[in-house]
């Protein structure tokens, strides 16, 4: 079948290397139609990278990026690396789009050649975010089948046998993920579905900065919020106060909804529909993320309308205890399961064991719908070692049924060399209004 390549005319070299934005050009592209090997309709896309492109990151960083890939792919002798994680594909090429939730897959090989296969209302948002500079569609279409596609990529690129694949991945369904074995075949899979996620854990000194930013944001939201809080107020207000604060200035959606529920709903970790106006005594729990260039530092409380119950304080007391049992153990060398037991160990010596939950917080760092959650998780014999430059969520988390009553506390913090260091919230005070 043909397919249609669209290639520059401009000279041949990079582009994003001109010193200044006012060297960039927008190149001429012509279409040409030739027989190639590809068994359905493509756009491949060769153009030249101008200055404008927003990756959010430094040539440099990007480069690092790649070469850590490339030695851990070669560790595991892979032949090549087929990604379904839209995280995976902004971390290597700052690729950002929500596209994910159709096909779509990001290839490298061991020798460091990238492709993406995607749909072509992504061609753009590849061209404008991403490093990319071989973007090929797979077209809609009522009999498509885009692991074929995949396939016809694989053999026109010259990809050898053993080929990993991240499998784990909300970018590939059970449905597409049989299609993707049919169609592959004769390519050996090997699940590598925690290669990149374990790259991404430690950060650059580039990605700490976006952190920072995250939790600076997280603390405007947090202020807003007790701000708007009072007897009579619509959690809705609260909400929109919340999000105002961070894209005034300058932040990001999050990964997932912020979560607000006041009286009973207070004991919910989840968003649901549906908005309360606040009662003369109330309890409003909040779990929230400041998020700048996808990097989030999330924060959780519970705020207190009105007299707090003597529960509120107990058990406020127990979370703060709690949570900074836990940031001890938040350490280079110290494992996840660790910070888990230290949440453990002090909740169950309050007497709060049938409150607190089976995992106490994870990892944060550049994450995309459903979830801001990253790995690892802290719970029961984690064994994943901690170390330098990652950033970590801790939350305490207790809701009593019986009572009806509700006590969080979470903050971000990031790893040293000699400990942990708190990003944000740094006054953990009962908030009572």
């Amino acid at each position: 079948m043909a397919f249609v390549k669209v290639a520059s005319q401009s000279p041949a070299g990079n582009a994003r290397a001109r010193k200044s934005p006012g060297d960039a050009v927008n190149p001429k592209l012509t279409l040409t139609c030739s027989t190639g090997g590809f068994g359905y309709c493509s756009t491949h896309v060769n153009a030249l990278r101008s200055l404008d492109v927003s990756v959010h990151f430094s040539e440099s960083e990007m480069a690092a990026r790649k070469a850590r890939l490339l030695t851990e792919m070669q560790a595991q002798r892979l032949d090549g690396l087929l990604m379904f994680n839209q995280e995976s594909m902004f971390w290597l090429t700052g690729y950002d789009s929500f596209g994910f939730c159709f096909f779509q897959c990001l290839y490298m090989s061991s020798t460091g050649d990238m492709a993406l296969l995607t749909r072509s209302a992504d061609l753009r948002q590849a061209q404008h975010t991403s490093n990319l500079s071989d973007i090929r569609i797979w077209k809609d279409a009522a009999a498509a089948n885009p692991a074929v596609d995949l396939c016809a990529m694989l053999e026109d690129l010259g990809a050898k046998r053993r080929l990993g694949i991240e499998a784990d991945a909300y970018g590939l369904t059970h449905f597409n993920g049989k299609r993707v074995e049919a169609a592959l075949g004769g390519f050996k899979l090997i699940d590598a579905s925690r290669l990149v996620s374990q790259l991404r854990v430690t950060k650059s000194e580039q990605e700490l900065v976006f952190v920072s930013e995250a939790a600076r944001l997280s603390d405007l939201a947090d202020a807003a919020a007790i701000e708007a809080l009072c007897a009579g107020v619509n959690e809705g207000e609260i909400l929109a106060a919340q999000h105002t604060a961070i894209f005034a200035n300058g932040g990001d959606y999050p990964a997932n909804e912020f979560i607000i529920g006041s009286g009973r709903d207070a004991l919910l970790c989840r968003y649901k529909s549906g908005r309360r106006a606040l009662s003369a005594e109330d309890q409003i729990t909040l779990e929230f993320a400041g998020v700048y260039r996808h990097y989030h530092a999330a924060l959780m409380r519970t705020h207190i309308v009105g007299k707090p119950r003597p529960l509120h304080l107990a058990y406020h007391a127990a979370a703060q205890e709690a949570l900074l049992a836990c940031e001890a153990e938040i350490k280079p060398g110290r494992t996840a399961g660790d910070v888990f037991a230290a949440h453990a160990i002090v909740f169950d010596r309050h007497g709060l064991n049938a409150h607190r939950l089976n995992a106490c917080g994870y990892a944060l760092g550049a994450k995309f719908t459903p979830s801001w959650m990253d790995a690892p998780m802290f719970y029961e014999g984690n064994d994943f070692v901690l170390a330098e430059n990652q950033v970590y969520f801790a939350h305490m988390i207790l809701m009593d049924s019986s009572t009806e009553t509700a006590m969080c506390l979470g903050r971000t913090s990031v790893t040293t060399a000699s400990g942990s260091r708190a990003l944000n919230a740094p006054d953990l005070s009962l908030v009572v209004r």
